[in-house]
């Protein structure tokens, strides 16, 4: 059995690209499993101190560790 130019060169890419999605796949599972977590914690930017903190998630005003002032969440 001879494969012409044209099936040759369609198998050749066809491997490669597979390879190239194996490894994306096993680059992206890798990432999931070792990623951080998000946290469902609420950011705070103290409005006295500049300070950048979190609390927990049911908090809507937090006391700053730094000044002891109160503040409201931060929105991206």
């Amino acid at each position: 059995m001879t494969l012409t130019l044209s099936e040759l060169l369609f198998s050749y890419v066809a491997v490669l690209l597979m390879g190239l999605a194996v490894v994306g796949l096993y680059f992206e599972f890798r990432r999931r499993h070792f990623g951080p977590l998000r946290s469902d914690d609420n950011v705070f930017r103290c409005e006295e101190c500049g300070y950048v903190y979190t609390d927990d998630p049911n908090v809507e005003r937090s006391r700053c560790p730094h000044c002891s002032a109160m503040n409201a969440k931060f929105n991206f």
